[in-house]
């Protein structure tokens, strides 16, 4: 039989010098609002990173087969008609990499980035049946394909690894703009840290971006996930 919360054994405590120290409600407020500050300024320097990650230059990507639940899809297909692309690259399997079905646990509503002309896909070198089974088990709605059997992952620099690329548009042209691995992975899954990492950004007046590219007043476009 489990154990409630509230019948649990008493929570062994920590030495004292492992704690924060106790300091009064005044001294608590200074504190606050020095670290406040400072979390100002790591959000104004993320906000350049993004903003220089949207000058990045972008590479031709090649033509790609991969197996899905529709059958075999190229990368150009993965788009499903948006203009941009982010790819996870999930460790082969299995057993399955824990990291990875973390990560993939913790990828936002996607109607939010389709609301931004971005599409996602999760790719893998293991067999389609095993990823399709993995997808049901954990019940994950972003679109799993398998890049079994061609170069795909070695294009892209993962070999049997894992990591994340972002991919651009342009007609029939297929772009790569950015990519990532390693603890460059962790901070995302929520919409604004994908949406950071692409070309177009949020695409909203405030961000630094260049010249002719989508933006529209911010806060305005947002929707309950079911109304867009």
């Amino acid at each position: 039989m489990s154990t409630s919360p509230m019948s649990a054994a008493p929570m062994s405590t920590l030495p004292a010098a492992a704690l924060p120290p106790v300091v009064t409600p005044e001294e608590w407020s200074v504190a606050a609002a020095e670290l406040r500050a400072a979390e100002k300024e790591h959000t104004r320097a993320g906000d350049a990173l993004a903003a220089r990650r949207r000058r990045m230059p972008m590479v031709e990507f090649g033509t790609y087969s991969f197996e899905g639940a529709d059958g075999p899809r190229t990368l150009l297909e993965l788009f499903e008609g948006r203009r941009q692309l982010i790819v996870y690259q999930f460790m082969p399997g299995p057993p399955w990499c824990e990291g990875c079905c973390m990560f993939t646990d913790q990828i936002s509503e996607l109607a939010h980035l389709h609301a931004r002309d971005t599409s996602m896909a999760v790719v893998s070198r293991s067999a389609y049946r095993d990823l399709a089974a993995l997808r049901e088990r954990m019940g994950w709605q972003v679109p799993f394909l398998s890049s079994a059997g061609n170069d795909f992952a070695a294009d892209c620099g993962t070999g049997e690894g894992f990591g994340l690329s972002v991919f651009l548009r342009d007609g029939d042209r297929v772009f790569r703009t950015y990519f990532t691995t390693g603890r460059g992975v962790e901070a995302l899954g929520s919409v604004w840290s994908f949406l950071d990492r692409t070309p177009l950004g949020r695409q909203e007046t405030w961000e630094d971006t260049p010249a002719g590219r989508p933006q529209g007043a911010p806060y305005q476009w947002w929707r309950l996930h079911d109304e867009y």
